[in-house]
């Protein structure tokens, strides 16, 4: 549901234009600038491939068969092996986040296939799966070590809150398509697990610091150690500065961004069959950004600077039990956040979340796993002139069950996973979203894997009790003389939005050092969300006396998204490495016939159609590294941002085997590029710029 915006004032407006003879100019300087990077980078490859060919100590040892090899956790909830996982699964090691020079989890998610990236401004991003992209993109579960960081109050994420030590993630799971039977509702078009190492694996001391023209200051720390015999620990603080970046015009733009934050994890055992976690983050950070809010004094809007903050801090704790045939985990973890938007809205969110789960071997070739899980959320809203909840606090609860069944035929060659989720949620009552899974090993260097599955997203709070005083409108004979306000109106019989998903995928390992992997998928979706016109009604409050024109949230839109992601990677020489990958997207929404919708345009206007990633990586001479990243990202009509290349690169230096130079540059085709406009909240989008950086780790 897109708000009718009010326009932005119109001196910032036409700086963003220029005449046709300076378009004419600026395109050909973007063409040429192009072609340069272009022929650049086909020299960086042909250098690279000399390179790789002289005889350089092999410095990546690990062959794509151990890759294939790697052990995922998100699929099933339990350790597989990635090409053995029944789904669209992409997995982000620790080493592709160091070296593609990646400082945000934002940034290193533009590696997966199939995931949308686009930055707004330097604070705010827009993070999809499979279509539907937006800053408060609903359709994706994002969980950090387990722990769902997504916000009840719009189902998305605050990607500017969301951080940790990038240093300490071991890897990042990335599914494309539904994970509903495991985790839940909102896990509709993807989840994505940011898994930090064990307190086992960083028993030493590290420091990290960042300077550059975009990231002004960076600077990290972590220090681990070990209690008595079987108990590890460490502890991490962080700090980073963004500058401002680029407006539309080129000039400086109002969008820096700061934060501080700090953590600690335990490991431990108490006995050979039990083992335990803890740990826990705070942190606290303060970002800017140009606001445009509806007025009731021409031109009927106002834009601003502002500002906002966020803190907050989160704790969890996990107990495993192993029995001769089964295993057990408990977890729980509280979370408590505040989200600042100055002039426009206080978050203030705190959830309790526990889960119980046991994994049964039934026989040989069969794993039964079944759990239980209780969330509570309690939420207390600041309003503004433009934003309010009706009621301001509120709290809610989500009881869940869930079964899975896996069993092997033929020999093994033949898997099959059968398994629904069961949710009780105080929006809708009951949701069931079973699901049915196969794959099948033909050889060792051939699999193939099908599904179909049933995923919700259920109703967010601002869905069910939000105002959004969206645009005024002024004075005319049609409405009677009286300014008209446009608000969005929240619904109490508002549905989930419903997917009935389709798979398929064929993964192909030919040699030692080359692999492939095909995902396909049809989603079909109902009751998606719409802006329904309601009667005009008067209003004192605020005043002047005005009309309103109330949009109500409605369920009167479907359709169907439909694809193909394709990645590939061949190790060329034991010191070069080379991937890439395609991903297609179609989508086909549309209102239904009694839908008087107004407000909403098509979702398939924000998602690019087509994306392509291309990634170099060679290991030179003396302990030096070179990667290089190439991109490109299909034009969103909906939103008239055109499509853009984008070049990275990064040389890194390890004179020692602890401490480690690196100097990064991200963007470098052209001086500036848009890449999303706000689609929800009237804040001025700006451009990513032509950047670079230098990094810094000493490990001690």
């Amino acid at each position: 549901m897109s708000p009718i915006s009010n326009n932005p004032p119109k001196n910032l407006k036409e700086g963003s234009q220029t005449g046709p003879r300076q378009e004419r100019y600026m395109n050909t300087r973007r063409k040429r600038h192009r072609r340069q990077a272009v022929r650049s980078f086909i020299g960086i490859l042909l250098t690279t491939a000399i390179l790789s060919a002289q005889d350089i100590p092999d410095v990546t040892q690990i062959s794509l068969e151990d890759l294939m090899n790697v052990r995922v956790t998100s699929v099933s909830k339990r350790e597989q092996k990635l090409g053995d996982a029944p789904a669209a699964v992409f997995v982000i090691t620790q080493d592709d986040i160091r070296r593609s020079g990646a400082r945000t989890i934002p940034e290193a998610l533009r590696m997966a296939p199939g995931i949308e990236v686009a930055r707004i401004d330097e604070n705010k991003w827009a993070i999809s799966a499979r279509g539907f992209n937006g800053r408060f993109a609903n359709k994706l579960l994002v969980l950090i070590d387990g722990r769902s960081v997504y916000t009840p109050l719009f189902s998305g994420v605050y990607w500017n809150v969301q951080d940790t030590l990038l240093e300490d993630v071991d890897r990042i799971e990335v599914i494309r398509g539904p994970g509903a039977t495991l985790w839940g509702a909102n896990a509709v078009n993807g989840v994505i697990n940011i898994i930090t190492k064990e307190a086992s694996n960083t028993q030493n001391g590290i420091i990290t610091a960042d300077a550059g023209n975009e990231l002004q200051a960076s600077g990290g720390a972590r220090f681990g150690g070990k209690i008595g015999n079987s108990t590890y620990y460490r502890a991490y603080s962080k700090y980073f500065k963004w500058n401002p970046s680029t407006d539309a015009a080129g000039n400086k733009a109002y969008d820096g961004w700061a934060a501080t934050r700090g953590g600690f994890r335990v490991d431990g055992t108490s006995s050979p069959d039990d083992s335990y976690t803890l740990q826990g983050d705070i942190y606290r950070g303060s970002y800017d950004e140009t606001l445009t809010q509806p007025a009731f004094a021409a031109p009927y809007y106002s834009t601003f600077q502002n500002n906002g903050n966020f803190s907050g801090g989160n704790l969890l704790g996990r107990w495993n039990h192993a029995f001769s045939k089964s295993k057990t985990s408990v977890q729980f973890y509280s979370d408590r956040t505040v989200t600042a938007a100055n002039r426009l809205l206080i978050d203030h969110q705190s959830i309790y979340d526990i889960d119980f789960q046991h994994d049964i071997r039934i026989a040989e070739g069969n794993e039964f796993i079944w759990g239980l899980g209780y969330r509570s959320t309690q939420d207390r809203i600041v309003p503004s002139n433009v934003v309010s909840l009706n009621p301001n606090r509120r709290r809610w609860d989500l009881f869940s069950g869930f079964t899975q069944d896996e069993f092997g035929l033929f020999g093994e060659r033949l898997h099959v996973t059968v398994g629904s989720k069961f949710e009780h949620n105080a929006f809708t009552g009951v949701e069931i979203q079973p699901n049915a899974r196969v794959a099948w090993t033909m050889n060792p260097k051939h699999s193939a894997w099908a599904s179909i599955s049933r995923a919700v997203r259920t109703p967010a709070r601002t869905e069910e009790d939000m105002r959004l005083n969206a645009a005024v409108m002024p004075p005319s004979q049609a409405t009677l003389g009286l300014p008209l306000v446009a608000a969005v109106l929240g619904n109490h019989n508002f549905k989930a939005e419903n997917m009935i998903a389709y798979e398929a995928g064929y993964r192909v390992h030919p040699t030692r050092t080359f692999s492939a992997d095909v995902a396909t998928f049809y989603n079909s979706y109902s009751n998606l969300l719409s802006a329904e016109p309601q009667s005009p009604f008067l209003e004192v409050t605020p005043s002047p006396v005005h009309l309103t024109m109330p949009l109500l949230a409605g369920n009167k839109m479907n359709g169907a998204t439909y694809g193909a992601e394709l990645f590939g990677e061949w190790k060329a020489t034991s010191k070069w490495k080379v991937s890439g990958s395609y991903s297609l997207l179609r989508m086909n929404i549309r209102r239904n016939k009694d839908s008087m919708d107004i407000s909403s345009s098509d979702p398939a206007g924000a998602s690019p159609r087509h994306q392509f990633y291309f990634r170099s990586s060679l290991d030179l001479p003396k302990k030096f590294e070179q990667d290089v990243t190439l991109r490109y990202v299909d034009a969103l009509h909906g939103l008239a941002v055109p499509s853009y290349y984008s070049l990275d690169a990064r040389i890194g230096w390890k004179p020692t085997s602890n401490i480690e130079f690196s100097l990064a540059g991200q963007n470098l085709f052209d001086d500036r590029h848009l890449e999303f406009s706000p689609d929800f909240i009237n804040t001025w989008p700006t451009q990513v710029k032509r950047t670079f950086r230098a990094t810094v780790t000493w490990k001690f």
